[in-house]
C-alpha cells in the first residue's frame, strides 16, 4: 500500500488517482483485477476501477478491526466534531465531487450531482452534531443499587451503496456509524464508484486512519465475501429486493443485525380539491424525472381523480415536453441518461408489455438529443402509461426508469385499496386541501413515508424507510443511528 497522494483537482485525474486501488488505512491498496467504468452519456472508458477479490475484501475489514477500539475509546461528542469537520471539507471540494458524478452516473449535474453532494454533506455534519445524544439511562430498580444502561458501539459495519445517490446514500450509513463509534467499510457500486471513492478520500484526510475504508467490486465476489466476513458485526444496504434478500439471509445466518432500503412502488393520490399546479410539480419532481426515475421513492404510480385528469394531463404533458434530455455535464440539461444497458432494457420491456395490452396508451414527452459527441444509447424519454389493468405488471412492479402509470379514480375507498395493493411500503403522497383527508388518508396508507401536498426526497432529521419488501429500519434521523449502530447493555451495580 501507498499512502495517499494530494487529493485530484479535475476529473481525469480523479479517475487515474482511484485506478485499480481501493482506500484502505489511509492508503491506496493496489488490485491485480480491474473493471472499466463507462459515461453513459458518451459510452466512453472513463478509467479502470478495482475488482476487489475476497483477499482484498479481507484486507479492508482487517484495517477497519484494528482501528475500531481507539476509535471507540474517543469521546463521542469528540467524533462527532471530526466528522462534522469532514463534512465541511466535503462541500468545499463539492464543484470536483459533482462532476465526477455527473460523468459516472449520467445524471444532470444542474439539476441532480450538485445537489446531491450538498445533502450529503449536510447529513453527514447533522450526525457529526449527535454525537452527544449517544447515551444510556439509569433505571429506577431498586434505591440501594445503581442501575443504568450504555450505548456502545457494534464493531466494523459494512455499507453497501448503490449507484443512483451514492453519496447521500454513503453519508446516511457512513456518517451515523462513525459517530456511534464503528469503523466501517463501505463497497462502492462498481457501476460509478468513483466520486464515492473521492467522497471517502477526502473525508479520511480529517479522520484516524482505519476507521474508514472504501473497496470495489463486483456484488457476486467482492460483496459476497463482505457480508460474509466473521469480522463484520453490521451490514447496511441499499440497493435491489433480490439482492438485499440474500443479504438478508446471509445475515441472519451469522445473528448479525441487517438494515435494507429496497425498492418501491410509491403511489401518489391526486384528490378532487388538490391544487392542480402543484400536483403537476409534484409529479415532475416526485417521480424523480430529473433522475431519470431510477429512484426507489419515485412516484410511479399516480391515481389522479377523473375529475382532474384530463386538466392534470394537459399540464404534465407540457410540464414534460419542456424537459431537456442532454448532455449531463450542460447546464441547459434537465435529464440525463440511463446509468447502464442492462437497465435500458429493463425499460424498453416494460414499455413494450404496456404498448402490447390492449386499450392501453402509452405517451413518451421531450426530444431526445442528437449531438454527435453524445451515444444514443441509454438516451430515454419521460413515458407515461395510461388505462393499465390494476394487475398489470407495469402497475404492479418496480420499473426504475422515467416511466409513470397514471390510474384515474373516483371512489375513495377504491384508491386507498389500490394505492396499498403491492407488497412494497416505502412512500407515498396525497394531495388535497382537506385536512380530514390528509389524516385519515396517511393514516391508512401502507407506507413508512407518507407526504402531503409535496414529494420531497431524503432530508436529515426526517426519519426515513419502508414497510414490507420496501425494507428494514430507518435512515436520516437520530432514532436511527440509536437503533442500527449501537448496542444497548445494561448494567446493574450492588454495593451492600
Amino acid at each position: 500500500m501507498t499512502t495517499l497522494p494530494p487529493l485530484p483537482t479535475t476529473p481525469d485525474a480523479t479517475f487515474a488517482a482511484y485506478a485499480s486501488a481501493n482506500l484502505v488505512n489511509a492508503a491506496l491498496a493496489k488490485t491485480k483485477h480491474t473493471l472499466d467504468v463507462r459515461n453513459p452519456a458518451t459510452g466512453q472508458v472513463l478509467g479502470t476501477a478495482p475488482a476487489s477479490t475476497a483477499e482484498d475484501t479481507a484486507l479492508a475489514v482487517d484495517a477497519a478491526q484494528a482501528a475500531q477500539a481507539a476509535w471507540a475509546a474517543v469521546p463521542a461528542r469528540d467524533r462527532g466534531k471530526r466528522v462534522s469537520a469532514a463534512a465541511r471539507a466535503l462541500a468545499e471540494h463539492g464543484a470536483l465531487i459533482a462532476q465526477v458524478l455527473a460523468r459516472e452516473t449520467g445524471k444532470a449535474i444542474r439539476t441532480e450531482c450538485r445537489g446531491e453532494v450538498a445533502v450529503a454533506s449536510d447529513i453527514m455534519d447533522f450526525y457529526g452534531n449527535l454525537g452527544s445524544e449517544i447515551k444510556g439511562q439509569t433505571i429506577p430498580y431498586n434505591p440501594r443499587m445503581l442501575t443504568m444502561t450504555t450505548r456502545e458501539p457494534l464493531g466494523v459495519v459494512t455499507a453497501i451503496v448503490p449507484w443512483n445517490v451514492p453519496l447521500v446514500l454513503f453519508a446516511l450509513k457512513v456518517g451515523p456509524a462513525l459517530v456511534a463509534g464503528n469503523t466501517v467499510v463501505v463497497k462502492a457500486s462498481e457501476e460509478a464508484p468513483f466520486a464515492t471513492f473521492l467522497m471517502a478520500d477526502i473525508l479520511m484526510r480529517h479522520l484516524p486512519a482505519g476507521i474508514l475504508n472504501v473497496i470495489n467490486g463486483t456484488g457476486a465476489e467482492c460483496g459476497d465475501a463482505l457480508t460474509r466476513n466473521p469480522d463484520i458485526a453490521k451490514i447496511t444496504f441499499t440497493g435491489s429486493e433480490a439482492v438485499g434478500e440474500t443479504i438478508y439471509k446471509i445475515g441472519a445466518s451469522r445473528i448479525i443485525p441487517v438494515s435494507l432500503e429496497l425498492g418501491g412502488k410509491s403511489p401518489m393520490i391526486i384528490c378532487e380539491d388538490a391544487d392542480l399546479d402543484k400536483a403537476v410539480a409534484g409529479a415532475i419532481s416526485g417521480m424523480r424525472f430529473t433522475r431519470q426515475g431510477q429512484s426507489c421513492t419515485a412516484a410511479s404510480r399516480i391515481y389522479v381523480h377523473e375529475s382532474l385528469r384530463a386538466a392534470f394531463m394537459a399540464q404534465l404533458e407540457e410540464a414534460l415536453n419542456a424537459l431537456v434530455i442532454g448532455d449531463p455535464l450542460d447546464e441547459s440539461t434537465d435529464v440525463g441518461t440511463i446509468i447502464n444497458a442492462r437497465q435500458m432494457a429493463t425499460i424498453q420491456r416494460y414499455i413494450a408489455l404496456a404498448e402490447g395490452t390492449e386499450g392501453a396508451t402509452v405517451k413518451r414527452y421531450g426530444t431526445l438529443p442528437s449531438s454527435a459527441d453524445l451515444s444514443p444509447d441509454l438516451f430515454i424519454q419521460p413515458t407515461i402509461l395510461m388505462d393499465l389493468p390494476d394487475n398489470h405488471p407495469c402497475v404492479m412492479e418496480e420499473i426504475f426508469g422515467p416511466v409513470a402509470v397514471v390510474q384515474s379514480w373516483t371512489d375513495y375507498e377504491e384508491v386507498i385499496a389500490a394505492a396499498n395493493s403491492t407488497h412494497y411500503g416505502l412512500a407515498a403522497s396525497v394531495w388535497t386541501r382537506s385536512l380530514s383527508t390528509a389524516l385519515d388518508s396517511t393514516a391508512r396508507l401502507n407506507a413508512g413515508y407518507v407526504q402531503v401536498n409535496q414529494n420531497l426526497t431524503i432530508q436529515p432529521n426526517v426519519s426515513y424507510g419502508g414497510f414490507g419488501r420496501s425494507g428494514l429500519g430507518k435512515e436520516a434521523s437520530l432514532e436511527a443511528m440509536l437503533e442500527h449502530f449501537t448496542r444497548s447493555k445494561t448494567i446493574v451495580m450492588n454495593f451492600d
